[in-house]
């Protein structure tokens, strides 16, 4: 066993300390009872008892998780297509459509909403729910192609060999042999998925219409007259369902591949 020099440890620990304690600072001011921010005057739950009486925050939480779903299932569909085809047809000719599918993560937020704005506005898209699911699609879609090929480039492609010498139709190896091995890395990808969708700001900002506010903007809305212990306590909710889901998705894919399953024999 390789033997870890302690500096390393603690610098590991420094580094953990500076990404998350601003985090665990917001977390535990949202249960101060005083109403002047960083000053402590008790422990209370008065601020999240008035985040569940906030109608418009009640209102901005179901539009989040609602475009957030729709966006995950689409981007899903989509990106598990892309990403067999692109594995399927791996070669010289591809690599050019594995740069424009992987461009997205890589241009600034705010250019790719600035983009998606003019494309609406020129070509008539109301502005609303729909264009918010579009625009989180655009980059929903190459995260969940890269999660996907990545594990498609582990899987044993003998399984699905042996299923086509057995007369199984595309289809049926798809269904039966292809997707449970992917499981895991779909339910990864989806959890990850829903998560920056859960908190996109930049894009949604330029493609929200009226009466589509989601929790992001809601919350930028709120701090425009202060920070207040009620953003306090939005923001501690969003950043601990944000923690959440990006560990499930860390977990499920590390998940092994899950084999077909394979009937009794009988002798």
């Amino acid at each position: 066993m390789i033997r870890v020099p302690r500096s390393v440890g603690i610098s590991g620990l420094l580094v953990l300390m500076f990404l998350y304690l601003p985090v665990m600072v917001l977390i535990v001011l949202s249960f101060n009872a005083s109403t002047m921010g960083v000053e402590w005057k008790g422990f209370s739950f008065q601020w999240y008892e008035k985040l569940l009486a906030d109608r418009s925050i009640i209102d901005a939480t179901v539009n989040s998780l609602m475009i957030a779903s729709i966006s995950t299932v689409l981007s899903l569909l989509f990106g598990l297509g892309a990403a067999i085809g692109l594995e399927t047809w791996r070669g010289r000719h591809t690599s050019w459509m594995n740069i424009l599918i992987l461009l997205p993560l890589v241009i600034p937020e705010i250019l790719m909403g600035v983009a998606l704005l003019m494309v609406f506005v020129l070509f008539q898209v109301p502005l609303g729910f729909g264009s918010i699911i579009i625009g989180h699609m655009v980059f929903n879609v190459p995260l969940t192609v890269v999660i996907l090929r990545a594990r498609l480039r582990k899987l044993d492609p003998t399984w699905e060999d042996a299923a086509r010498d057995l007369g199984a139709t595309s289809w049926e190896v798809l269904t039966h042999i292809t997707l449970p091995m992917l499981r895991p890395a779909i339910w990864g990808a989806a959890l990850l998925s829903f998560t920056v969708s859960l908190d996109d700001f930049v894009v949604t900002f330029f493609v929200a219409g009226p009466g589509s506010t989601t929790l992001p903007l809601k919350v930028f809305s709120m701090i425009k007259t202060g920070m207040t212990p009620e953003v306090n306590a939005l923001s501690a909710i969003m950043v601990v369902v944000s923690m959440v889901f990006v560990g499930l998705s860390w977990i499920f894919q590390q998940r092994a591949p899950v084999s077909p399953t394979t009937p009794s024999s009988s002798e």
